[in-house]
């Protein structure tokens, strides 16, 4: 039974009523960001529940030593994390001497925090009866400003109830915080310096071993009843020991401003708090106290009101382009939007040395690094729905990490520039601790190549191969001819010890997925070589000086090639995933009791690996990226082989097959898909969304209807739509930024409307006929 007690609501997520048990997951799905920083959705005021404290600054991280009691050649040395930064939310809050803590309260009643995305704020209320029967009403508000990306706001609001009270806050930054994910609890943070000057206060520290620096900041106001009051301030600080084992020292790592004041029952003592952090990734790392000092003097003279009406200026911006609307179904809408939200939240495109971790900043599973998931899933996404230069950003994040690609390659062994990009990375180097995914999930390679491709033809920027990609495709090419072994029994190209998209069957011999991309990126850079030799001759002198390519290489690479093995059942008239599929048991997944499910939870890892159960899309991953390379009825036998097997335990799974569903015109069966893809972390499905949110697989939801329902294909060039509506749906819109024009799809049960907002005709494809559309012309199809 999954979780289900986030109230439907189009625009935000909504939790009522006091529950202890669903703090961690509600501190997951409420979390906040803007691209540069998140945090989880954890109270400011003392909590002693079960929590979980997250706080996370974009590209700052730690190395933490792999965890295994073997070592072999080629195995990353660590596990690069995203940190749990110092903490700037805290405030603590006393009634009459005592703490607030929902953990104690005696009573907690009319409890509501609200997650409005249309606006990027968190809000929170209750009323509660403390220990020593105090009784007040307590309101926050807090966002992550996009404006200024370095700030943070909350707006805390107490107010007695019955009988005047003495009221206290302690705003407070403190840095001696730990990740729940520690291998070996190693000391991630060294405390430099702890300080204070009037209203604000910073606390300046470093990573251990990537040397990150960063100043924690806040500043703060209060108010009565509206009206801005002066309190003097009591200075509170804190130790905590650091530094390595045998050579601990104690070090101040808390600072605090203690105000307190006599509140009258029925008015409110309010706190503006404003927080946040500067680092060395954007400012010298000797001035940060004065850029943490210049953005709060900033953040300051627009105040907190200012500051939030500019978010949801900004916020209306975002939503005008990257909304989908969904009419007659509350629960499909509030799902479509929190997938946007949170893709939003977590990447703005504006720094390519950034990029798109499947947590996100919601939790710590995964590292916060970055996987395949961003090639394969996220770029579509940010390609319709912002400027093109940010996928290309992300395209420019791997070929900045071309070099250590290389190297990656090298250390297994492969030679002449050959480039394996990792499965896992923050700096470009794999950082993957498990060795059948680190070595043998290869087929993240040709993603990155995959990636390229569909940049390309849907943007029509023709400038990125010759500036950039063709090295990176050269690179992949390379590793790919010398992955290949040439079987003389087969007489033909094999590729034998790999871990395909399925990662319930490892160490297989000819998975059909990796096999058939690996000869599409051949084939590939057979074809950008000789393209950009004829068409770019300058760049593709400089990169053949760089690289050292040769026509003798490139020739190899359309011939291996044209020799590669597929594995194919002719009784089931169907690629085989993989080499001995057929061996195994079949019995479907229907057959399978609920007691066992997720099998990824009650069973064994050996039954795993022996099972015909595939956890997402493997051979069918295939059918969506060549979508075009196959019939219908191919892909309808396959699609009804491999569904009945697959347990979607990957939350990249069902996004994939509500797009083939719907491509089947199996729509109900889609509609099925695309409610557990857009609502696995608001429901949990997983039994999991404590630890964070799957952000990566949310792309693959705004696939789900962009692509699934509304069918949006490149073909021939052209953009193709081949709109189709759910029977629960009265109707459902979306946007799409196709070069430069920005293209407005309505589709209801009567029929499809398309607009553009201005710009030249546009000529587009819907159910295969050509289709002009003119600025301030609706057309309905």
């Amino acid at each position: 039974m999954h979780l289900e007690y986030i109230i439907p609501d189009p625009w935000s997520i909504i939790e009522e009523n006091w529950n202890p048990e669903q703090v961690k997951s509600s501190e997951s799905l409420m979390s906040i960001g803007n691209g540069t920083m998140g945090q989880r959705a954890n109270f400011e005021e003392k909590y002693s529940g079960a929590t979980f404290q997250g706080s996370y600054i974009g590209g700052v991280y730690y190395p933490d030593k792999t965890r295994v009691g073997w070592w072999k050649n080629g195995y990353p040395e660590y596990f690069a994390k995203v940190l749990n930064a110092p903490s700037w939310i805290g405030i603590k809050v006393k009634v009459n001497g005592q703490s607030l803590n929902l953990h104690t309260c005696k009573e907690v009643r009319n409890f509501r925090r609200v997650l409005n995305m249309k606006e990027g704020v968190l809000y929170r209320s209750f009323e509660a009866t403390l220990i020593n029967g105090s009784k007040v009403a307590v309101k926050s508000t807090r966002f992550l400003s996009l404006a200024m990306d370095e700030i943070g706001a909350i707006k805390y609001e107490v107010k007695p109830l019955e009988e005047d009270a003495t009221i206290s806050y302690e705003p407070y930054l403190d840095s001696a915080i730990t990740n729940e994910d520690s291998n070996w609890d190693d000391q991630f943070w060294n405390t430099l310096s702890v300080s204070d000057q009037d209203h604000r206060a910073f606390i300046l520290a470093h990573t251990m071993k990537t040397q990150f620096h960063v100043c924690t900041m806040m500043s703060t106001e209060l108010y009565v009843e509206g009206r801005r009051i002066q309190l003097s301030r009591k200075r509170t600080s804190a130790s905590s020991y650091q530094g390595n084992v045998g050579n601990k020292q104690e070090t101040i790592t808390y600072i605090g401003h203690r105000y307190e004041t006599d509140v009258k029952a029925g008015e409110t003592l309010e706190i503006h708090k404003l927080g946040g952090y500067v680092s060395d990734l954007n400012h010298d790392k000797e001035d940060l106290l004065e850029a943490a000092n210049t953005v709060l003097e900033k953040a300051e003279r627009l105040g907190f009101e200012a500051l939030l009406a500019l978010q949801k200026e900004d916020w209306a911006a975002v939503w005008a382009m990257a909304d989908i609307t969904i009419e007659g179904d509350v629960k499909a809408q509030q799902g479509i939007r929190f997938n946007i939200f949170q893709l939003n939240q977590t990447y703005s495109g504006k720094d390519a040395r950034l990029n798109i971790g499947p947590k996100g900043f919601t939790g710590e599973k995964y590292g916060g690094s970055t996987y395949w998931d961003t090639e394969a899933y996220c770029i579509p996404f940010y390609m319709a729905t912002k400027d093109q230069s940010v996928a290309r950003n992300l395209l420019t994040y791997r070929y900045k990490h071309l070099d250590k690609a290389i190297e990656n390659a090298a250390k297994l062994g492969f030679t002449n520039g050959a480039a394996l990009y990792p499965m896992v990375t923050m700096n470009g180097e794999e950082c993957h601790n498990e060795w059948e995914i680190t070595f043998e999930e290869i087929h993240r390679n040709g993603s990155m190549v995959y990636a390229i491709h569909n940049y390309e033809r849907f943007t029509g920027d023709t400038s990125y191969i010759p500036e950039m990609g063709l090295e990176v495709i050269i690179g992949v090419a390379r590793f790919w001819k010398q992955r290949f072994t040439w079987s003389s029994d087969k007489e033909k190209y094999v590729m034998l010890g790999v871990t395909g998209p399925n990662e319930y069957e490892n160490n297989v011999n000819n998975n059909w997925f990796t096999n058939y991309l690996a000869a599409w990126c051949l084939e590939y850079a057979f074809a950008k070589a000789h393209d950009v030799k004829k068409e770019h001759s300058k760049d593709y002198k400089r990169i053949i000086k760089k690289t050292g390519l040769t026509d003798a290489e490139i020739a190899e690479w359309k011939d291996v090639a044209s020799k590669v093995y597929y594995p194919y059942s002719e009784k089931h008239e169907v690629f085989l995933q993989q080499d001995g599929f057929l061996d195994k048991e079949l019995i479907s997944v229907a057959d399978l009791p609920m007691s066992e499910r997720p099998i990824n939870q009650k069973w064994s890892w050996d039954r795993i690996l022996r099972s015909p159960y595939i956890k997402q899309a493997d051979t069918l991953q295939g059918f969506y990226f060549f979508e075009e390379h196959f019939t219908n009825t191919q892909l309808e036998k396959h699609f009804d082989f491999y569904e009945p097997f697959t347990v979607h335990e990957s939350s990249l799974s069902p996004c994939v097959h509500a797009i083939q569903a719907a491509k089947l015109g199996r729509m109900e069966q889609a509609y099925t898909f695309y409610l557990r893809t857009s609502r696995l972390d608001l429901d949990d499905y997983n039994k999991e969304v404590e630890e964070g949110l799957h952000i990566t697989s949310m792309a693959g939801t705004w696939m789900s209807v962009v692509e699934g329902f509304g069918g949006m294909r490149m073909r021939d060039g052209k953009l193709s739509f081949e709109p189709q509506i759910p029977d629960a749906w009265q109707s459902y819109s979306f946007n799409i930024n196709y070069r430069g024009q920005i293209i407005t799809v309505e589709v209801t049960q009567e029929g499809t409307h398309f607009s553009i907002d201005q710009g030249n005709d546009l000529t587009i494809l819907v159910s295969g006929e050509t289709v002009v559309l003119r600025e301030g012309v609706m057309v309905m199809v």
